[in-house]
């Protein structure tokens, strides 16, 4: 069941990525071809934190600009949060990751 709701909170994310944002390549941003590996790894990490029991995917952004994986939104605790990030950065080709998620006390 978890992993069922993980492939579809995934697939849904990976076809919101396509169709909010389009093709389009503006001048000095991504190619297409990072565009494309970023929508994936954006995929996957919700993908992740879907199948995590401890982070709430739905209250955590996740954004990828040229393998770079920015989070933002809010946190339960400080666990949270850094859980995460760790899943953000165990995901293939992620080259940083930027945290700035806040912890709601």
């Amino acid at each position: 069941m978890k992993y069922a709701r993980a492939l579809a909170f995934a697939a849904a994310a990976a076809i919101t990525v396509v169709t909010a944002t389009g093709c389009a390549v503006a001048r000095d941003q991504e190619t297409v071809g990072s565009y494309i590996d970023d929508a994936g790894i954006t995929t996957a990490v919700k993908a992740k934190m879907a199948e995590d029991k401890t982070v709430a995917a739905t209250s955590i952004s996740v954004e990828t600009l040229n393998g770079t994986v920015q989070l933002s939104g809010f946190a339960k605790s400080q666990a949270e949060k850094d859980q995460a990030e760790a899943l953000a950065r165990s995901v293939k080709n992620v080259k940083g990751v930027r945290n700035n998620i806040v912890v709601r006390p």
